[in-house]
């Protein structure tokens, strides 16, 4: 049954959403301000803070990095990388991953060698990603790229596996062409992959332009941190960790609400 209509209201929508969203976020605020006071407490009577500084002071040194414009100096720096290292490797690994997927016999003959690649550790190439492009903004984009790409080919490979067969043997009886059944099966069967690989890949991402930014770089939160260890500052590496941490957090969520829109089933259920 519909739910009951008042005279020149329309019927009533009950809501049911926002509570359950404000009880979590109220646990999730409740959580966060007793683990930085359990830390802050810690520091006091516990552990020297030099060894894990204190969430008082990290405040006070982003306050004094806000003032003088280096934490979105270098927050930025940082995030712009791994955006363009993610947005580059998206269209190339789901492009690479379609076209093992359509090859199977090409893919069975290089698979020994792109999984070879995959395994390098990106830190030992970064040097050579220094010599190729440069300590500007391309090495750091291009070794986010290398890191990212191969999870964006797996998930898509893995994904177009996965659809349902009956289907795509459904669709060539019908006479559709292979470009048909791509883009209006399985390319929408294989989106929940595409998410999962990008809940992946944001810390990868992360990851990837810190290394950068550590290999040769003069801003960005990797070269914070550096730095800051370099001077014994606890409190200066705890701080690019942190934002790091509230970096990672805020992509994720953007994520979530992009999946909310592709995927309203997931939202529903």
């Amino acid at each position: 049954m519909s739910a009951p209509a008042v005279a020149g209201t329309g019927p009533v929508v009950r809501r049911t959403v926002s509570l359950p969203a404000l009880w979590l976020s109220g646990w999730r605020i409740a959580l966060l301000v007793a683990i930085l006071a359990i830390w802050e407490v810690v520091s006091f009577t516990l552990i020297d803070p030099f060894w894990i500084s204190r969430p008082s002071d990290i405040a006070v040194r982003l306050w004094d990095m806000a003032v003088s414009g280096s934490l979105w100096t270098n927050s930025w720096a940082t995030l712009w990388q791994a955006i363009l290292g993610l947005a580059l490797g998206l269209p190339v690994g789901l492009g690479i991953g379609v076209l093992l997927a359509a090859l199977p016999r090409f893919a069975s003959v290089v698979e020994p060698f792109w999984m070879g690649l995959y395994s390098l550790p990106r830190i030992a190439l970064g040097p050579l990603f220094v010599i190729w492009f440069g300590i500007g903004l391309l090495s750091k984009v291009m070794l986010v790229f290398s890191l990212v790409v191969f999870v964006f080919i797996l998930n898509a490979l893995q994904g177009l596996h996965e659809v349902d067969r009956d289907l795509v043997n459904l669709m060539r009886t019908m006479r559709a062409s292979r470009f048909y059944i791509l883009r209006r099966v399985q390319m929408p069967s294989i989106i929940p992959w595409i998410i999962a690989a990008m809940r992946i890949n944001v810390g990868i991402a992360l990851i990837g332009s810190v290394i950068g930014e550590m290999l040769g770089a003069n801003r960005g939160l990797g070269w914070y941190i550096q730095i800051s260890g370099a001077r014994l500052d606890t409190t200066g590496v705890f701080t690019g960790l942190f934002i790091l941490m509230i970096m990672a957090i805020l992509f994720n969520e953007a994520i979530k609400i992009i999946e909310d829109r592709l995927l309203p089933y997931k939202r529903a259920s």
